[in-house]
Formats: structure tokens, sequence, C-alpha cells
């Protein structure tokens, strides 16, 4: 599908024209509790068109949450969605757009997914997830994460309001920017990248890293470049899917409640280190050479002469933003843990093959 894509300054002032050119009559605004505070929100209660909020819904978004969201748009007749938020708001709205139109005397998640053809209009309000331009969707079910995939859960329009990132705490704009970083370089060297993918993956590392400390420091112009690179990061990674990093990240966030982009960070120049150590391990059909090549690259675009010099870079970026390794308690009981959690789709994407107990020993390093 052709995804529109609405940035720029005042990029809100667009939202009336885009929902009459839905013919939008009644509109679900799915936000979190942060929508309060937000810049946009009286331009969005001020819209020409009825609506009814939800947002009732945890920050890791249950099946049960998106029931109720999906009861709602029924009930009240909504024809639009328009998400407004983080990962889990968008995640939700693209669930509630999916399962709009199933049948509900059977669980939602075991029907087959069809494109119910609900416009979905998403609105991010942190530059890091992308995922108001990816076909992913993650929610929990009886404590188990589910990642729901369709094509047509693509939001119809994304609109990158920058000005909304100056609301953000410092330790959000940080642990968002990195995930969109990871996502970026994560993409790049996944088996699956393209031709395409690799370009969009290059114009958003390079660009996170030169907005870096200007969009920190609270750059207007450098937070544009941020909040459309992350929109790259989550392009690229729509194509490809993420690799090792992210799919070791889970549950470091879950066992020691620090945010995903955080719990990512720190999992990636450990996973490269050994990726560039093993690279005769390549499962990637284009082979070790191509690999090779592919990582000097990358280090490239992040200012860096060689593989093993952006390795370090990276842990000292890390260590400038104050990202630091995360601390165990009991640290041989939560290492086996963490080692059997990784979710061996998500290792399939890594270019070289990790096992447990190479996870295992990469978790020696990222754990305190």
């Amino acid at each position: 599908m052709s995804q529109i894509i609405i940035g720029g300054k005042n990029a809100i002032k667009n939202l009336n024209d885009v929902l009459n050119n839905l013919n939008a009559k009644k509109l679900l605004l799915v936000c979190d509790s942060s929508f309060d505070f937000l810049n946009i929100k009286e331009d969005i209660l001020s819209l020409n068109v009825p609506m009814i909020t939800f947002s009732d819904f945890t920050p890791n978004p249950l099946y049960e949450d998106v029931k109720k969201g999906v009861e709602l748009f029924r009930s009240e007749n909504c024809d639009v969605i328009l998400a407004v938020g983080g990962g889990s708001s968008i995640d939700v709205a693209k669930c509630i757009k999916l399962f709009s139109k199933m049948n509900d005397s059977d669980i939602y998640l075991n029907q087959e997914f069809k494109d119910t053809k609900v416009p979905l209009i998403a609105i991010p309000t942190t530059a890091g997830t992308g995922s108001e331009s990816t076909r992913y969707a993650v929610i929990y079910y009886k404590g188990q994460k589910q990642s729901v995939t369709h094509q047509s859960i693509i939001p119809d329009v994304a609109l990158l309001h920058f000005e909304v990132l100056k609301t953000l705490p410092l330790y959000q704009k940080k642990c968002t920017l990195l995930d969109a970083l990871c996502q970026g370089v994560e993409s790049w060297w996944s088996v699956n990248s393209t031709d395409e993918s690799k370009k969009i993956s290059e114009k958003a590392v390079k660009a996170i890293i030169k907005y870096t400390k200007p969009y920190l420091e609270g750059d207007k112009d450098a937070a544009e470049q941020i909040m459309l690179a992350s929109n790259l990061a989550g392009q690229a990674i729509n194509i490809t899917q993420t690799t090792a990093a992210h799919a070791m990240s889970y549950k470091l966030t879950s066992l020691y409640k620090i945010p995903h982009g955080h719990a990512a960070a720190v999992c990636l120049p450990e996973v490269w280190q050994y990726m560039i150590e093993n690279s005769g391990l390549c499962i990637d059909p284009r082979g070790k050479a191509y690999l090779e090549s592919i990582f000097a690259e990358i280090a490239c675009a992040l200012g860096f002469e060689s593989p093993a010099d952006a390795v370090k870079g990276i842990k000292a970026f890390l260590k400038e933003l104050e990202i630091f390794l995360p601390a165990a308690n009991n640290r041989t009981e939560e290492l086996e843990l963490l080692a059997k959690s990784v979710n061996p789709v998500r290792l399939g994407n890594n270019p070289v093959k990790l096992t447990e107990d190479v996870l295992y020993s990469l978790y020696e390093r990222i754990v305190n």
C-alpha cells in the first residue's frame, strides 16, 4: 500500500484536510495518559469531526484492552481511527482496525487477518519506534507476547508533528532515539535487507548520529530531523524486521524495568562484536565477504574507520548518554533465564548464527 507521510512545521494543521479526504463521520481517538500534556491536544479536540476517546489500555497492551477498544469502535459507529502517542497507542489502534470486523464469538488472534479498509491515521509523540510506518503490532495474551503482523495495519497516514518531542523527558528522548538507531543498524545487516532497505537505513543512521547532540539540547531543527530519521528506521524494519539486539532486549526490559530502547542499545555493540569475530558463521546467503562489507558500510555511516572501532564508539556513545548496563540480583539464574527467552524467529534474521550458549555469553557482558 502507498502510505501518505506528512511532516514539517505545524504538520498537525493538515489533519482536518486528511479527515475531509477520508470522508470521516466519526473518529475513534486512541491515546494514552500523556495526551493531556501534549501541545497538540487542542488541535485534535477542535477537529471538525465528532470523536470518542479510547485510552483504557496498559503500557504493554493486553488483548483484553484491544477487545474493549473494538467494542467501543463498533458501538459508537466510528469509521476512522486516529492513534496519538508512542508505540503502545499505535499498536492498540492497529489491532482495533484489524479486529474490528471479526467474529466476536472467537478469539480475534485465532481468526484470519484481513484488510478491514478502516482508515488509520497515526501521530507519533516519540521519535523511536517508527510504528507509524510498520506492519507490526505487539499485544499480550495470557501473559505471552503476541506479534501481530499484517500489511493492512500500516497506517494510511503518518503525521510527523515534530514539535511534540519538546515535551519529552530527556531520558525518554535518549531511549527512543537509541531504539531508532538500533533499528537502522539491525535492518542494514539483516539477512532480509534489500537495496531499498539499505538506502533507507543509511539515511536513518547518518541523521541520528548527526542530530543527536543538538536534539538532546532542544534544537527544533534537530528534532524534526530525528523524527524523520525515526520514521525512516521504521520503514527499514518494515522491509527487513529486526535482528538479535532487539530479540535480546525484550526480556531485559521486563526483568530489569528498563525502556526498550535502552535495552536494545546495550545489546547492540556486544552482538556486533561477536559477529565481527565470528563472521565465518554467516548465515546470510550473500556470504561472509558481503557481510563484512556491510559491517564496514555501517561503521562508516557511524563515523568510524572500522567495525571494531564502531563497536568501541557505540559503547562510548552510550556512556556519554549515561545509558548504563542493567544490574542483576541473582546473576546466574537471570543469565539462564535471559538466554532461554530469546525468540528464535528473530534470530533467524540475524546474519550470524547465535546459539543459546552464545546468548548466555553475550548476556554475561551486558548484565552487571
